[in-house]
């Protein structure tokens, strides 16, 4: 009988974080530069929240009349309580959450400290690598 993984083994370590008092153009410009779509938030050492590209893509969005003189701040946008489990949380707990409350992320965290985020992406990467592992490609035996 298979063991169900652990989060750690399919989180994204070391994630980009920002800070909670970071202009929102600034988590903006981080998410284009890394490539990412949520970014643990941070308020000095502790873990405060998390900002999605979809929070922020709504909080920019120019029918909202905000003016670029009254900047927003990453804490005007992020969630306040996200989805955080320790590195031993076994994976389908987590994905059942995710499922459930219908979020992209889940923060990961060590004795209270950030080591990781797990996200949709993740999600289907550890599934299709699941599905060539349970179903190997017969042709990749044959030698030409």
């Amino acid at each position: 009988m298979k063991k169900i993984p652990t989060v750690q083994s399919v989180m994204t370590p070391f994630p980009y974080a920002i800070s909670a008092d970071a202009p929102l153009r600034a988590a903006r410009q981080m998410m284009l530069e890394h490539q990412v779509r949520h970014l643990p938030v941070k308020r000095g050492d502790k873990l405060v929240g998390v900002l999605t590209d979809r929070d922020l893509k709504r909080s920019l969005d120019p029918a909202l009349g905000i003016s670029p003189r009254n900047e927003l701040l990453v804490d005007d946008v992020m969630v306040h309580d996200p989805y955080v489990v320790e590195t031993s949380e076994p994976l389908d707990n987590a994905l059942d959450e995710m499922a459930e409350a219908h979020i992209g992320s889940v923060i990961v965290v060590r004795k209270k400290k950030l080591v990781g985020i797990f996200t949709a992406n993740d999600a289907c990467r550890a599934f299709c690598d699941h599905l060539r592992d349970e179903n190997p490609d017969p042709d990749d035996d044959e030698v030409a």
